[in-house]
């Protein structure tokens, strides 16, 4: 360090910077050979514009520059463990949670480039404004807590295009030496592509459940490994069966003891390559409990796995009593008649015309029954495969009708063709009410059969994600929508969303002429003993949440309180308000999956508040 002090000691004696020097240094002890830090502060004076003397004073800094040497290597390695981090890491400091530090996969989710360094969260992504996010980091900033959170949706702008993504997140609070926290550390990894997949799988699962039940098909999966087989609850109910599962061979003693080994067979030939893995039988049920026969139609399908081996068969199975019956009469039919035609042509033996017109008029009726027979059972396959994609293409004829309509409209805009305009208008609003009754009727279908899932939910990412849903209808009737600081209940956030998305729409469709829609959402934690007497919740737990919403619309009487819960019940006619009287029906099944209850309070003319009640 000679040459830089010298030199800097030489610029105060010939006056530059007004002959003050500042300077930090390196001197080794002559007695043991320590390395030392030194700072130098003093200042030249002059006599006569001479530099006569040099007044300072030097302090050992040794201790203070190692700390801030350590201190600067300990913030450079934790610089470079986020860098290099494997999943998306940032360091979001301060209360304004600045994004001191970002690895480049953090950066790629914010989708703003690099431009967010150094920018509190809510100026740099300003999307999440209003999501959960930024009350959360408040939060664990002020508590010093770490909150972890799997398939959590985030509404973020990446590249411009503002939509929804998915993320297995933690937040950890970092404390500093005086232990106050002084920033939390993100980690996040995308799982947007998984979750949507899941969705996808979901739905199609719930289809395929849909059809099956309008179809009313039962379903079996044998599983060859664990020599398991699993039912649906109608095919227990034909069979008896209280549990779902059971040993094939209990199944199988269910049959009439004449065809048992006809399944027996069956099923082995399945297993045979030869077989295709197809496996087709019809066979009778006799219900272990009421004695009841019926005849049942099973087809399955052999899956192998990755190495050829056989693993389980899966199918569904139809009841075919009915229809058989319906076989045999006919069957009878043409024995009675073809043993009447027999009788006839012994007693005409002696008269060859009538024998022979005879003959030919008892084969027609037997051509005839044998194509009646032919035609129903067509008739019965037909049924089955209408039944499997009627709940999928019902909307399609619709959609034409509408679209032909519009079409229509445009050639009946003159005021003499005004009556065919107006028939046509009846003919695009009736389709309209049959696709939306079509719709909530599949929806209340899928909250009447959908399992819950029974994890964690966050009812402010509910309410957020209801309102985000409804912005529009929000803004055109500027609708005024104040939400509390809710709870996580345990439950489906699907379900849930349905639930407040449902009652929020019925607070802004159902508002009095000449006021502006006031929605008020608040809750709180009571004790079992301080239910109301009439609520009688489907679940006993020792704690029950409880949500209100509170409008200022028409309200209604009370006396119909029963009636707004059940499907297809409107106090108002179509003309005044729209829908399908099928909103609060799927309302009362999601809290009843729920464990819980709702009802309400109202008066006319005086706006409404459902409450909810969800065990905590």
């Amino acid at each position: 360090d000679q040459a830089r002090v010298l030199a800097g000691l030489a610029n105060s004696v010939s006056g530059k910077d007004g002959g003050y020097h500042d300077l930090t240094y390196r001197i080794v002890s002559p007695v043991n050979g320590q390395l030392r830090y030194l700072h130098s502060i003093g200042q030249v004076a002059w006599e006569q514009g001479v530099a006569v003397s040099m007044t300072g004073i030097i302090r050992d800094v040794t201790q203070e520059t190692v700390n801030r040497q350590a201190l600067e290597k300990s913030e450079e390695r934790f610089r470079s463990l986020i860098e290099e981090a494997p999943v998306a890491t940032g360091l979001l400091v301060g209360p304004e949670h600045r994004i001191e530090i970002a690895n480049q996969l953090m950066v790629n989710i914010m989708g703003k480039g690099s431009t967010v360094l150094g920018k509190p969260v809510a100026i740099a992504l300003p999307e999440l404004v209003g999501q959960s996010y930024l009350a959360l980091l408040d939060q664990l900033y002020a508590t010093g807590e770490e909150h972890s959170a799997r398939n959590s949706p985030a509404e973020l702008e990446v590249d411009g295009v503002l939509d929804t993504y998915y993320f297995d997140f933690t937040y950890k609070s970092l404390r500093n030496a005086a232990g106050d926290v002084y920033a939390i550390l993100s980690m996040a990894v995308d799982v947007t592509p998984q979750v949507i997949a899941q969705q996808q799988l979901n739905q199609l699962a719930t289809a395929q459940q849909n059809a099956i039940e309008l179809a009313q098909l039962g379903t079996f999966s044998v599983d060859l490994t664990t020599n398991l087989l699993t039912v649906s609850p109608r095919t227990a109910d034909w069979f008896g069966f209280d549990s779902l599962s059971a040993d094939p061979e209990a199944f199988i003693s269910c049959i009439e003891e004449g065809e048992q080994d006809y399944v027996r067979t069956s099923l082995y030939n399945t297993l045979q390559p030869e077989s295709g893995g197809r496996y087709d039988v019809t066979h009778s049920v006799i219900n272990i409990k009421t004695g009841q026969k019926i005849i049942i139609k099973a087809f399955g399908q052999l899956y192998r796995d990755a190495t050829g081996q056989s693993v389980r068969i899966d199918g569904t199975a139809q009841d075919i009593t009915v229809q058989r019956e319906l076989q045999r009469v006919l069957e009878q039919q043409v024995q009675q008649r073809t043993q009447e035609l027999a009788a006839s042509n012994e007693e005409q033996a002696m008269l060859n015309e009538e024998l022979i017109a005879n003959n030919e008029e008892y084969a027609a009726i037997n051509e005839e029954l044998e194509e009646a027979n032919s035609l129903l059972i067509r008739s019965n396959d037909n049924l089955q495969t209408f039944a499997y994609v009627a709940s999928h293409d019902l909307q399609e004829p619709l959609r034409k009708i509408q679209q032909f309509g519009d079409l229509l409209k445009t050639r009946f805009t003159d005021s003499v063709q005004r009556e065919e305009f107006a028939y046509i208008e009846r003919m695009q609003l009736a389709a309209s009410r049959m696709s939306s009754l079509i719709k909530d009727l599949l929806g209340f279908s899928r909250i009447s059969t959908q399992r819950n899932s029974d994890e964690p939910v966050d009812l402010n990412q509910v309410i957020n994600q209801v309102l985000s849903v409804l912005d529009l209808r929000i803004v055109e009737t500027a609708a005024e929508v104040q939400v509390d600081l809710l709870p996580t209940v345990m439950g489906d956030a699907a379900q849930l969303g349905q639930l407040f998305q449902n009652i929020i729409s019925n607070a802004i469709k159902f508002q009095r002429a000449g006021t502006t829609p006031y929605i008020q959402i608040v809750s709180q934690l009571i004790a079992i003993d301080q239910l109301p007497g009439s609520i009688k919740p489907a679940r006993r737990s020792s704690f029950y949440c409880q949500l209100e919403v509170t409008d200022n619309g028409i309200g209604f009487d009370e006396k119909y309180l029963d009636r707004i819960f059940q499907v297809f019940q409107r106090l108002h006619g179509k003309g005044e308000f729209a829908g399908t009287g099928v909103g609060l029906a799927i309302c009362e099944k999601v809290v009843a999956n729920h464990g819980g209850v709702i009802t309400a309070r109202s008066q006319p003319g005086q706006g409404a508040t459902f409450i909810v009640y969800l065990p905590a």
